[in-house]
C-alpha cells in the first residue's frame, strides 16, 4: 500500500501519513497569559529590610490637646510628661515555589518560549509575588514558628482594631507578641455611612487614608450606588463634545468624604474573600505600611538530580503596619448585596 494516495496529493493525505502526518502545524509562537495583573497594595506601599525572624518597631502619638493647661508662675515641675511609645512587631514568613525541569524539556523546541527553565522561573516568580499580595491583605494571624510549624506574618486585616466596622477582636497582643485574627460580624451590605464613619474615625486619630481597597464586586456595587437617588452624589454623563465616538461615563473612581479624605476606589483581583461571598474593604494610608524583607525574592539552583534540574524560589518577608490607627476597614461585607445609604 503506498504511503500517499495515487491521485492528486491533498492536505488530508499529508495529515494521514504515519505518526503525526507530514504538514507542519500552524501554532502561534506565544503564550497568552492573563494572570499578570497589578499588585495594587504592594505597588503602593514602601519596602524595607530586617535582620531577624521577629521584626519590631515602635509606635507613638502625641497626647490629646488640653484646654486647662494653665499654670501658676514659678511652679515646680514634678511630673514627667514624656511618653516613650509602644513596641509592636510581626513575624517573618518564608514563601517558596519549586521548579523541576528535565534536560530534554530544556532542550526541546517549545511553543512560546525558548527555555523551559527560564519560562518556569518567570511564571513562578510572578506566582510568588501574587502570594505575598494576597497574604498582606488577609486576616491571617501571626505565628512565632517552631521547628515543626512555619512562622507567619500577620495580614493587614488582623492588625486593624481602632477604626473598624462590623469587626471585633484581633490586633497586637502585648502579652504574647503575636497579632490575633479579627472576628468579622455577620455578612451585611456595605453602606455609605460605614465608609464615612470609618473615614472619620481614621481622620480623628490622625490618619490620612487615600485608597479604598476591595474586591471587584464590592467596588462595582459602591460605584453603582453612587449613581442612585439615595446617594445624590454622582450623575451619569455622556461625553458628546468630541469628534470621535461618544464615551459614556458610568463609574466612580474617586470618593471624596468629609475632613479632606479623598479615597481612590481600587479593585483587587488578588484579595481573597474572608468567607463565601464575604469580604473586607480597607481604607489605607500607603505611607504607613511597608513590606520588610529578611531575604528578598531569589532563585537558587539546587543539586542536579539525574536528567533534571531543581530550582527553589523564595522570599522571606513581613508586613510592617507602622501604626494601625492610620488605616480602617469595613469587614463582613456581603459581596452580592447592593450598597445602601
Amino acid at each position: 500500500m503506498p504511503l500517499l494516495a495515487t491521485d492528486a496529493t491533498e492536505p488530508t493525505d499529508l495529515r494521514g501519513a504515519l505518526v503525526g502526518g507530514l504538514i507542519n502545524e500552524s501554532v502561534m509562537q506565544t503564550i497568552t497569559d492573563i494572570s499578570r495583573i497589578p499588585l495594587p497594595l504592594t505597588n503602593m506601599i514602601g519596602s524595607g529590610s530586617h535582620g531577624n525572624n521577629y521584626h519590631s518597631w515602635t509606635i507613638d502619638k502625641q497626647a490629646q490637646p488640653s484646654t486647662t493647661n494653665a499654670q501658676i508662675d514659678g511652679r515646680i515641675s514634678v511630673d514627667n510628661d514624656a511618653a516613650i511609645g509602644d513596641r509592636v512587631g510581626n513575624f517573618s514568613q518564608i514563601s517558596t515555589k519549586d521548579i523541576s525541569v528535565s534536560t530534554r524539556a530544556d532542550a526541546s523546541d517549545t511553543i512560546g518560549f525558548q527555555k523551559a527553565t527560564a519560562y518556569q522561573t518567570r511564571m513562578r516568580n510572578e506566582d510568588l509575588h501574587r502570594d505575598v499580595e494576597a497574604q498582606i491583605c488577609s486576616n491571617t494571624p501571626s505565628v512565632a514558628g517552631t521547628s515543626a510549624v512555619a512562622s507567619q506574618s500577620a495580614g493587614l486585616q488582623a492588625w486593624l482594631t481602632s477604626n473598624v466596622s462590623n469587626s471585633s477582636g484581633g490586633g497586637f497582643n502585648t502579652g504574647t507578641g503575636v497579632v490575633d485574627a479579627t472576628v468579622p460580624g455577620a455578612a451585611t451590605a456595605l453602606t455609605e455611612t460605614a465608609v464615612r464613619d470609618v473615614a472619620q474615625s481614621v481622620y480623628e486619630k490622625g490618619g490620612n487614608p487615600t485608597m479604598a481597597l476591595c474586591v471587584p464586586s464590592v467596588c462595582r456595587a459602591f460605584s453603582e450606588y453612587l449613581f442612585t437617588s439615595s446617594a445624590r452624589i454622582a450623575t451619569l454623563t455622556a461625553e458628546t463634545n468630541q469628534t470621535g465616538p461618544a464615551t459614556g461615563v458610568g463609574s466612580v473612581n474617586i470618593f471624596v468624604t468629609d475632613f479632606g479624605v479623598t479615597l481612590d476606589l481600587v479593585p483587587s483581583r488578588i484579595m481573597q474573600n474572608t468567607d463565601t461571598n464575604e469580604s473586607t474593604m480597607f481604607l489605607i494610608d500607603p505611607s504607613k505600611l511597608e513590606i520588610s524583607y529578611l531575604s528578598g525574592y531569589r532563585s537558587e539552583r539546587l543539586a542536579k538530580k539525574g536528567l533534571s534540574e531543581e530550582w527553589l524560589m523564595s522570599v522571606d518577608y513581613t508586613l510592617v503596619v507602622n501604626t494601625e490607627e492610620a488605616h480602617g476597614m469595613i469587614a463582613g461585607i456581603d459581596n452580592t448585596a447592593a450598597v445602601t445609604a
